[in-house]
């Protein structure tokens, strides 16, 4: 099998030749066709997480020590099975739930593989999908999405997933609710695609980037905002008549954070899923006394992909704009989205790798 991998965090992938596994019990082994390159693997490539105040989190100290497969969207073909797998058949083309918990604990057990303190994220904490090959503990982690174009049923994996489940923490919404998407990229593209495919027609996309804010407004959102504007947060209590329940932070850094929770109506809710890093100071009485709610939320358990990949096959949910790119152009991918340049999800053609 061949890999690319981060050797030195922060410099280019490198191909690597591998022995390709063999499953044993219930595993699955899949053969990677498609692979979404997504923002947080930067960084695992960059090799850290800013914490904020000149704090950092080092990914090696939750494993991620180079040699390292990064890669959390794969989508795929069943090329074997171990002694004991059922659910699938050799050629079948799945979609991989890659949030894999440990399987045994309280946690796993009650179906939320996504909060489990001993996980093997594809990617993340175990071999990743930048590669031609991946073993799959059961085959119950992988998903038919028939019907749908597979480079983008890859970005449901996470991206997609993401915004489901950070959806599904909004507060009940009123038809004079607003809901507030905070940056642009893939991410926020997927996130206006659901809001409207469940009936939310409020919403206000707010980037720096004009061609993304233009492209949020053609996935659905109906009023747009410019968070470089010095009165920004004028603006957005503005624009939604100070009735801005929720807002969901797709970048996840200090300035987002303190404009929506900012903007936020009595009662609404702040939801973070962004992990570009920093840190804030909120004082504290006025979360009482605006009864605000400020969560976060991560990916989403394997129930969530099911009903995601459900609406996506109704036809009622826009696509997310997917650039399909040949192996070969894993780095300038990785350095495009690094600079912010991506309109929409990158996902890599693992079937050119070679």
């Amino acid at each position: 099998m061949l890999t690319y991998d981060v050797i030195e965090h922060g410099k280019p992938l490198q191909a690597r030749i591998r022995e390709t596994p063999r499953p044993q019990g219930r595993e699955v082994l899949i053969r990677v066709t498609r692979s979404g390159v997504c923002h947080s693997d930067l960084h695992i490539w960059d090799g850290y997480f800013d914490l904020g105040g000149g704090k950092k989190f080092y990914v090696r100290d939750r494993g991620c020590v180079p040699p390292f497969t990064v890669g959390h969207e794969p989508f795929g073909v069943v090329e074997a099975l171990g002694p004991e797998a059922t659910g699938v058949k050799v050629g079948d083309r799945r979609l991989v739930y890659p949030w894999i918990g440990c399987g045994k604990c309280a946690v796993c057990e009650a179906g939320q593989d996504n909060y489990c303190l001993q996980g093997r994220f594809l990617g993340v904490l175990g071999q990743g999908a930048y590669g031609t090959h991946l073993v799959i503990p059961d085959s119950k982690y992988l998903v038919d999405a028939s019907g749908l174009d597979e480079a983008y049923a890859a970005t449901l994996a996470c991206s997609g997933l993401t915004a489901f489940s950070a959806i599904g923490k909004l507060p009940a919404l009123s038809p004079r609710d607003w809901v507030a998407v905070l940056g642009c990229g893939g991410l926020g593209m997927a996130t206006i695609a659901i809001l409207r495919a469940r009936g939310v027609e409020n919403i206000i996309a707010c980037d720096i980037d004009a061609g993304k804010l233009a492209e949020a407004t053609a996935q659905g959102a109906r009023l747009t905002l410019d968070t470089r504007a010095a009165d920004a947060l004028a603006q957005l209590k503005s624009l939604s008549g100070d009735s801005l329940a929720g807002a969901i932070d797709l970048v996840g850094m200090p300035a987002t954070a303190e404009l929506a929770i900012g903007a936020l109506r009595k009662g609404g809710r702040y939801i973070m899923c962004g992990l570009f890093g920093g840190e804030i100071t909120l004082p504290l009485p006025p979360l009482a006394q605006r009864a605000l709610t400020i969560g976060g939320s991560y990916v989403g358990n394997l129930a969530e992909l099911r009903e995601l990949v459900a609406l996506a096959q109704s036809g009622r949910l826009r696509a997310t704009p997917v650039q399909l790119r040949p192996a070969s152009e894993i780095n300038r991918s990785l350095e495009e989205l690094k600079a912010g340049t991506v309109m929409g999800r990158v996902v890599i053609d693992m079937e050119t790798a070679g």
